[in-house]
């Protein structure tokens, strides 16, 4: 389809040369009579520029001239696609961060004391979490519990500090009412509803 439309100009081109070798243009209002013997230059917009036999430039009209002169040459370089421009992501908080770490996580055996990179106790993997974000937070769940921002849990985002169990236990909060934490021997980190646990307080670092 491109192809076909890039090629029309040069054959209305032709047909409009043919048109003022055989005698006369008319643009609109305007004529141009074929003369004898000189050769002027003539653009036709959006067709282009010839040299046509038997016409001088006094014979141009002066209105086609000072057309000429608005007239812009067309670029004729090669047709290149460009892919759809980039959009960048809304830059992530830290805690949205911290809780990509943490799901990378899932699967990993909970061991008591533990803050990763390969086993983890509740804390550590919040811990471990924040620590590969960039930030460092405290160690233990309680704290956890004492630092960073209070929040309300219905204001709850992705990576805010959830404690559970009077301060015992934390986690780390993914959105949707899901949190993601190491709860002890024999369950690996996973993820887990916030209201099948006793919820005492929500961080934010």
């Amino acid at each position: 389809m491109a192809k076909h439309r890039l090629e029309q100009p040069a054959r209305t081109g032709k047909l409009a040369k043919s048109a003022l070798i055989a005698g006369s243009l008319s643009i609109g209002s305007l004529g141009v009579a074929a003369g004898a013997a000189e050769a002027a230059p003539v653009t036709i917009p959006n067709v282009g520029t010839f040299e046509i036999p038997g016409i001088s430039e006094k014979q141009i009209p002066k209105e086609l001239r000072e057309l000429q002169k608005t007239v812009t040459p067309k670029s004729h370089g090669k047709i290149t696609q460009h892919g759809p421009r980039s959009i960048l992501a809304p830059r992530q908080t830290t805690g949205e961060k911290a809780v990509r770490y943490a799901a990378t996580k899932i699967g990993s055996p909970y061991s008591y004391g533990a803050a990763g990179p390969s086993a983890f106790d509740c804390s550590g993997l919040v811990y471990w979490s924040y620590q590969q974000a960039g930030k460092t937070i405290p160690r233990d769940s309680y704290g956890q519990l004492g630092g960073g921002q209070a929040v309300n849990y219905a204001d709850a985002k992705p990576g805010d500090v959830l404690i559970f169990n009077g301060g015992g236990h934390a986690g780390i909060y993914e959105g949707n009412g899901i949190f993601i934490h190491s709860s002890t021997y024999g369950v690996p980190v996973q993820r887990a509803h916030v209201k099948q646990w006793d919820l005492v307080g929500v961080r934010r670092y």
